[in-house]
């Protein structure tokens, strides 16, 4: 990192308001800044200081904090008095925010041009489809990694971290970096100023909507990684309406991928078999979903010059990711997986996996809904769930500072209109999780659904440990 005070003054178009002059230094906005952060707690000495207004504090609030810690500047949308006082310039700038992503793209050398890049967005899918995708770019001699809900707290980290991840990545020799692109990031700017070779489109289903608010504005949020600003190459799902939609207005150049690109698709319990180009794949994931995200990986892969049979083989090799229809292996007559699925196309998506793998058994699901967000989703996946399964067993997920029992009541409100399912409400999930597998019998099918690989539950703000992989398999193992 070398850049100076004055710099990024220039560089962002803001005004520097120049600190109380406490040192022999002739010109200190000349000094070069050692480090770019918007977390006063990764303030180092000698580096800038964002000040970003956030969803629940605001980072000018810290300014003292961050001095204290080193901060040789401040980057601020107003004007601080106490600062200045401590002798620390300020640069003023109309939004903080907005000008993170392209300053932090500038600073740290304009990383994402010095590596092939391809961003995921959509409802669904995005981790195991960057997870798939850096599986099968590895496997064809591209040293890949990836960023997104497996790698860290944020599936998309704010723009400093991210563009300082990016720099990292290619110093270490890093040839292709496959990212999940979330909407809340698209919406805050994090990856203004990141330049993706490709971006795919997965679908677009109910969620996030205590942030959006509606779902023209999720689908907006979620288009505009599909500009020339952002992306080259378009790979959209052209089986989902509003992959349709992006496609008719994107500027960019569009492939597209649907289900009809799996010819003799065949789905043989935990596994998959199709043709794609004319080259047979066993896929080693279950369900319809996972062949979709397949064949987005695919398409992408094919759109950077690579072999198509090269393709199809790396994808017969690949697993899937932790808590994505993972299955607990053991030594009971029934099947048990752990999924991810906390959304209500998501849920729906997992429990026709489990039903085409139980056949005629009984499918048992164990699900709940996270508190302080979406709460319009929640009677929709209890419907989902009344939908698609023999037994569902209503418990709790993370409800943080919410009560656990009302949002359960607001889940079976949505069941209240299935018959023929039998329901069990245990708020304790441990409990819950013990029911269902007391339950099962020889061939059906158990999905504990709704926090895959996360191994803790947020209750009052504490997080538990808490692991669903870990706690059915001792289960498992304790009824054997």
């Amino acid at each position: 990192m070398a850049v100076t005070i004055e710099q990024v003054a220039s560089l962002t178009g803001g005004t520097i308001r120049p600190g109380k002059q406490e040192t022999s230094e002739a010109n200190p906005v000349n000094v070069e800044l050692t480090s770019f952060t918007h977390d006063s707690r990764q303030v180092a000495s000698g580096g800038l200081f964002a000040c970003v207004t956030g969803e629940s504090f605001d980072g000018h609030a810290f300014a003292r904090q961050a001095i204290e810690a080193g901060a040789a500047a401040l980057l601020v949308d107003h004007q601080l008095a106490g600062p200045v006082e401590q002798g620390v310039p300020q640069i003023l700038v109309p939004d903080v925010r907005t000008t993170l992503g392209p300053l932090a793209d500038l600073i740290y050398g304009r990383p994402s041009d010095s590596l092939i890049s391809i961003g995921v967005t959509g409802t669904s899918g995005k981790t195991t489809i960057v997870h798939l995708l850096e599986s099968v770019l590895s496997s064809l001699g591209v040293l890949t990694e990836s960023i997104g809900t497996l790698t860290g707290a944020r599936t998309t980290p704010e723009a400093p971290e991210l563009q300082a991840t990016i720099a990292d990545m290619v110093k270490r020799g890093v040839q292709a970096l496959a990212m999940e692109v979330s909407s809340h990031a698209l919406t805050m700017g994090r990856v203004a100023g990141t330049r993706f070779d490709i971006s795919i489109f997965t679908n677009l289903g109910h969620d996030h909507l205590d942030f959006h608010l509606t779902m023209e504005a999720y689908l907006e949020a979620k288009a505009t990684l599909f500009d020339t600003a952002l992306t080259k190459v378009s790979v959209l799902n052209r089986d989902d309406e509003a992959g349709q939609q992006i496609a008719r207005t994107t500027n960019t150049r569009v492939l597209t991928y649907g289900l009809a690109d799996a010819e003799d698709l065949k789905i043989d319990g935990p596994t998959s078999t199709f043709v794609w180009r004319g080259h047979p794949v066993r896929l080693n994931l279950a369900g319809e979903y996972n062949v979709m995200n397949a064949l987005a990986v695919a398409t992408a892969v094919e759109a950077l010059g690579h072999d198509q049979q090269q393709i199809a083989q790396a994808l017969s090799a690949v697993n899937a990711p932790a808590g994505r229809f993972e299955v607990i292996a053991s030594e009971r007559s029934f099947h048990l997986a752990v999924d991810y699925a906390h959304k209500p196309e998501a849920l729906g998506a997992a429990l026709r996996a489990a039903r085409q793998i139980a056949g005629t058994n009984r499918v048992i699901v164990v699900f709940g809904c996270g508190g302080d967000r979406d709460r319009g989703k929640r009677p929709l996946m209890g419907k989902i769930a009344g939908e698609n399964a023999d037994v569902v067993v209503v418990t709790s997920d993370n409800p943080r500072s919410e009560s656990p029992d009302q949002i359960i009541k607001e889940i079976v409100g949505g069941l209240q209109t299935s018959t023929g399912v039998t329901l069990v409400v245990e708020s304790d999930r441990l409990q819950a999780i013990s029911a269902a597998i007391d339950l099962a019998n020889d061939g059906d099918f158990v999905l504990i659904a709704g926090k895959g690989h996360e191994t803790y539950q947020e209750i009052n703000g504490e997080r538990r440990d808490f692991d669903d992989r870990l706690i059915a398999l001792e289960l498992l193992e304790a009824s054997q």
